[in-house]
């Protein structure tokens, strides 16, 4: 995985948080109940959380971890992405609920990614 790859999937998570959460805060106020919203929410904080820490990733280490990156990307994808599909389709009145499984699947997969941070940094301090 190259630095600019995992750089620019950063950066790209980190500007449609900013859009996802701007949606939210002003066109789908008026449509979702507070928690929908509050799960809308849960989704765009956590898309932008690792969207920044794959800026760190991708600044940090000269060559990234592939591992890191796909845990990270596929994670927020099924985590953040499924939130959003859930809470939108129950909004309209037709909720997907074979989204409903998928969300913590993503949540493990960004808990692997954590994990596997944490082991590539313990491997780069000398002591």
């Amino acid at each position: 995985m190259t630095q600019q790859i995992v750089l620019i999937t950063g950066a790209l998570f980190g500007m449609l948080a900013v859009i996802f959460g701007a949606f939210g805060a002003h066109a789908l106020k008026k449509i979702l109940t507070e928690k929908q919203l509050k799960s809308f929410e849960t989704g765009v904080k956590y898309q932008m959380y690792h969207a920044l820490v794959l800026l760190f990733v991708g600044s940090y280490f000269n060559v990234p971890s592939s591992a890191i990156y796909y845990a990270f990307v596929i994670g927020v994808i099924l985590f953040s992405f499924s939130i959003y599909g859930l809470v939108l389709s129950d909004a309209k009145g037709k909720k997907m609920k074979f989204l409903g499984p998928i969300t913590p699947l993503g949540g493990l997969l960004l808990i692997a990614g954590w994990a596997l941070l944490i082991y590539n940094i313990s491997q780069t301090i000398h002591v």
